[in-house]
């Protein structure tokens, strides 16, 4: 293992990448504690340090920011509106038919692509700017404190000032995502995923720390044990597929002979990643959203219904706050996988190549065949990605975490799957320039 460090460091060509990306992570990680104009840096300080989160999705949103979303920086939306502008794109392929073309036409298609969601993060680095301007200006950004410094959290608050707020963190948004597809271009591993590694993992000593606080130090290796066990578990999970075996048959293309080779279509255990737990988050949002737009006056008392909805599902450690965001996730798990792989377009492919399932005919047979196997394989999937996710919410009531515990839901998903294809692409550069990589 230390040899194969060594030889990273004496290659000068992935030494440069390595550096690069480690320079443009420490310039990511600078500018999410610089402040946004007219935000009271002392005030959102000493609401932090009175141990008070965000709730909901700003928790969240906070997560994958690394904390900057707390603070109003200038990089407070982190990565997140790209996410969503990832995920709406996607999405679209299934309703407009123009964005399945461009998706058809290759590199030309996806450049355009690429465009449309750099438009569409721009608008909704805006859009949520806006809206967490709002909030950290009515005071309930850190909840229902009362404190002073968390209600005062602007030092200005004329229409100029936030306007003024809300370019500088749309500008921010912009910023992190051309620093992200400059990872991509010059330095190592996908840029988007290493912020996002970059972000949740600046939370870890911070969450660990604070169980050691509140439970002692036997509660705190407890918790060490336990996660590097989940860890395991995780990357276990995240590398088992399902390899569904495929022939082609040989054929003739002038005097050339081509195919006549055995391949296999891998279907992995986990094929919707993360975006199952942000769609089910995102969902659970709206109860509290409608809790606080229902709030009685003062001297009156809230209705059944809102007080019901606070009771079970605004509160993470609530069993039916619980049992509806496993649901939910098993749900969003097998709509996703629906969407992301289509069946009948892979048997249509291997049909017009010569590709075929052994004992199964070509063409329709063979997408009722791959259907019938990804149902089955996503049941296991969607449990684990649903066993992953409630790991915070329990820990909620069990360790005094707060719901970004790090060994657990989106934290620990993200962490190992771009920390595996991170691995991945510098063992195969090494292998390349010296034919032993950095796995065995």
């Amino acid at each position: 293992m230390f040899s194969a460090i060594a030889r990273i460091f004496r290659t000068p060509d992935l030494r440069r990448k390595i550096g690069f990306t480690l320079g443009v992570i420490v310039l990511y990680r600078l500018g999410s504690f610089v402040p946004a104009p007219f935000v009271d840096f002392e005030n959102v300080q000493t609401c932090l340090q009175q141990n008070q989160g965000a709730s909901g999705l700003y928790e969240l949103v906070n997560l994958f920011s690394g904390g900057a979303l707390l603070q109003l920086s200038i990089f407070a939306l982190g990565i997140m509106p790209y996410i969503t502008a990832s995920i709406i794109t996607q999405l679209l392929r299934v309703v407009i038919p123009h964005f399945e073309t461009l998706h058809k036409e290759g590199q030309s298609g996806q450049a355009k692509l690429t465009q449309y969601t750099r438009y569409l993060t721009i608008f909704l680095g805006v859009l949520q700017s806006t809206t967490l301007i709002t909030v950290a200006r009515s005071g309930q950004l850190f909840g229902a404190s009362g404190t002073a410094e968390c209600t005062q959290l602007l030092t200005d608050d004329s229409w100029y000032s936030l306007l003024l707020i809300v370019i500088t963190m749309t500008a921010g948004t912009g910023l992190i995502m051309w620093l992200g597809e400059l990872i991509t271009e010059r330095g190592v591993g996908n840029g988007m995923s290493l912020l996002i590694f970059t972000s949740i993992a600046a939370t870890f000593p911070a969450a660990l720390w604070g169980i050691q606080e509140a439970r002692g130090f036997n509660t705190f290796l407890m918790v060490i044990a336990v996660g590097i066990v989940i860890m395991a578990a995780v990357v276990f999970v995240e590398q088992s597929q399902r390899r569904v075996p495929v022939q082609y048959a040989k054929r003739m293309v002038g005097r050339r002979t081509y195919g006549g080779h055995n391949t296999y279509i891998p279907i992995k255990v986990n094929m919707a990643g993360v975006v199952p737990v942000i769609f089910a988050s995102s969902l659970l949002f709206l109860p509290s959203l409608l809790v606080q737009f229902n709030q009685p006056a003062a001297g009156e008392e809230s209705a059944a219904w809102v007080t019901w909805v606070s009771n079970n599902l605004v509160s993470g450690d609530s069993p039916l706050y619980m049992l509806v965001f496993f649901l939910l996730i098993i749900g969003f798990t097998y709509f996703y996988v629906a969407i992301t792989f289509n069946p009948e377009e892979v048997a249509d492919n291997m049909k017009r190549y010569g590709g075929f399932i052994p004992g199964i005919r070509a063409g329709r047979p063979t997408a009722e065949y791959l259907d019938y196997v990804l149902t089955r394989v996503t049941l296991p999937g969607s449990l684990y990605l649903g066993i992953i996710a409630l790991i915070p919410l329990v820990a909620l009531a069990t360790v005094s975490a707060n719901q970004n515990f790090p060994f657990g839901g989106a934290s620990i998903l993200i962490i190992v799957g771009v920390g595996l294809e991170t691995v991945k692409q510098i063992d195969s550069q090494l292998q390349q320039r010296h034919y032993e990589g950095l796995l065995r």
